[in-house]
């Protein structure tokens, strides 16, 4: 009981109240499995970037891409992670045999926007606060949904930014930005966000 009795802390970054059903029930499904016995989050609550963490798989489920051509329909569903890995070893536990629409998801850890090939989701680190800009124009309107927690992340063109708010881990939402790559977020994820930003700078 160790693993729910860590996840039952964790439920404190959210309420039902604020998120949608289906959103919800995926939520805590992937905070279940980061709380089960082996993973590194049973040690203690379930932190920030287990959340995170979370969340990211459920943008993968949560988000329809551009259709893409058969091999890639075949291939690995790709979560990249540009610069220091911040999740340890648990977005790979999180995402072991896993899979959305069928394909099975592979975390790929890499040093340059360069290498985001083949990445559906590309998380960048507090690291690479100074290279967003930069980061953002080297992908130009890639089908890569991009996430992080920099600050004005959305602001800077970013996709999603995570940010907390009263101890909560959650998210805005850069529409813009989301558009001009082709992606389509769901309707259960917009309303969870705290901000929808529709013009860069808003």
């Amino acid at each position: 009981m160790t693993g729910a009795a860590t996840f039952g802390s964790s439920c404190q970054v959210l309420r039902t109240g604020e998120i949608s059903s289906r959103l919800w029930v995926a939520m805590l499904a992937a905070l279940w499995m980061l709380a089960a016995p082996g993973m590194q989050a049973q040690s203690s609550k379930v932190s920030d970037y287990d959340v995170k963490a979370a969340y990211l798989f459920n943008f993968g489920r949560f988000v329809e891409w551009p259709a893409a051509g058969e091999t890639d329909k075949r291939g690995a569903f790709t979560f990249c992670i540009l610069g220091p890995d911040p999740f340890g070893p648990n977005l790979d536990h999180l995402l072991a045999g896993e899979t959305i629409n069928g394909r099975s998801l592979i975390v790929k850890r890499i040093s340059n926007a360069q290498d985001s090939a083949g990445c559906q989701v590309l998380f960048m680190s507090r690291e690479e606060e100074g290279r967003v800009t930069k980061i953002i124009e080297t992908l130009n309107q890639e089908a890569v949904l991009t996430v992080s927690d920099i600050p004005e992340f959305a602001k800077h063109g970013g996709m999603i930014q995570f940010v907390v708010e009263q101890n909560r881990v959650r998210f805005e939402v850069n529409l813009d930005a989301t558009q001009r790559a082709g992606l389509i977020l769901s309707s259960d994820l917009l309303k969870v966000a705290t901000a929808v930003k529709r013009g860069h700078g808003d």
